[in-house]
């Protein structure tokens, strides 16, 4: 359990459930923020109902007017929001999973007392998290404007190439699924399978390959998670398989040393004024590369996307802007010392990744409160 000062005007009661990967739920109450204790991965049930019964032996002593959850509709707890909000008759609001994370750690500036410029820019990079398109978003950049500690604008100006997860979520477990789809934009058929064969016999190949002509349970997305995952197994560091939370990812970066010099691709789209990160060139350099030292690839490929996300941020800052880095991928010491060694602020008190999902909710709702209240 941890516990902050709220220097916030706060009047009501908030309790705030988090992610679903990691179950720490946060409470307010008059000047205190208390983040719970770790409850581990909701997804396992035994977990969930630890994690439910602590919230209800909250609910028992303390009774929010705000509970606020995940913007996914499927998650866990999403649902027992709903339940909480409907049994005491508390209003349920919703935030944005990245936006959730960005807050995380301008809420650990903000609860030191720090100030904070009118002109933020928030990185947000992870493995999943629901869109405000319905889309599975995961390498994202957004411009916000605050004064006096509220928000008043808020853009999502950057994110990375949108890649396909045949099957949706078993892209996941089985990262070859991710390669295919990626391959598809540029190379042939029989190249594809070329490249996967060893996780897939030819039957086994040719269902997967008809699915993502036909887009049947294609999901698109833009997670920086799944790119790394795609990376780790196509350089030969990890299995077609997860194992562990981000496994492929934290095999990729042990195996890393210094990289090559590549120049990050980033389109910029007129008519939605924002940047992309284009993924499929680097693995395009890849492939080309494959006779290279591999562990030099690995971390070329880190590189990349840290190079990238900070160029696209430079691109759309000011002078007077600062710059957060959030999510589950800060947690990657190759990406987050780029970043950082750029002057970029990661979080230092309130966990990275979901473990510090809830805060960075309370934190996002106590910065909207005067549109809520």
């Amino acid at each position: 359990m941890q516990v902050f000062k709220n220097i916030f005007p706060a009047k009501k009661r908030v309790l705030a459930l988090g992610g679903e990967s990691e179950g720490i739920f946060c409470f307010l109450k008059n000047n205190s923020i208390v983040l719970s204790d770790d409850f581990g991965d909701l997804l396992e049930e035994k977990n969930f109902q630890k994690f439910k019964r602590a919230v209800f032996a909250l609910l028992k002593k303390e009774k929010p007017k705000i509970i606020l959850s995940d913007l996914h509709p499927l998650y866990k707890t999403t649902f027992l929001a709903q339940e909480i909000s409907q049994k005491y008759k508390i209003i349920h609001l919703q935030v944005q999973h990245h936006l959730a994370h960005i807050f995380s750690a301008l809420g650990e500036k903000m609860i030191v007392g720090e100030k904070i410029p009118k002109d933020v820019i928030g990185i947000a990079c992870d493995g999943t998290g629901y869109g405000w398109d319905g889309k599975i978003w995961g390498g994202e950049i957004f411009h916000l404007r605050i004064e006096k500690k509220k928000l008043k604008e808020v853009k999502r100006i950057g994110h990375l190439e949108n890649q396909i997860m045949i099957g949706g979520d078993l892209a996941v477990k089985e990262p070859a699924r991710i390669l295919i789809g990626l391959f598809n934009k540029f190379l042939s058929k029989e190249k594809i399978y070329y490249f996967v064969k060893k996780y897939y016999n030819k039957n086994q190949f040719e269902l997967l390959y008809n699915q993502l002509q036909e887009k049947f349970n294609c999901q698109e997305t833009s997670s920086t998670g799944r790119v790394l995952d795609a990376v780790s197994l196509f350089l030969g560091f990890s299995k077609n398989e997860r194992g562990f939370k981000h496994k492929p990812i934290k095999l990729l970066e042990e195996n890393s040393t210094q990289p090559y010099k590549i120049k990050p691709k980033i389109f910029y789209n007129k008519k939605e004024k924002n940047y992309t990160l284009l993924t499929t060139p680097l693995f395009e350099y890849l492939i080309k590369s494959s006779k290279k030292d591999k562990k030099r690839l690995a971390g070329t490929a880190q590189r990349y996307i840290a190079q990238g996300l900070y160029e696209i941020a430079k691109k759309t800052s000011q002078k007077s802007s600062m710059i957060f880095f959030a999510g589950g991928i800060a947690n990657n010491k190759i990406i987050s010392s780029y970043l950082e060694a750029k002057g970029i602020y990661t979080n230092k008190k309130i966990p990275r990744g979901d473990k510090g999902l809830s805060f960075g909710q309370l934190i996002f709702y106590l910065c909207q409160s005067s549109v809520y209240n």
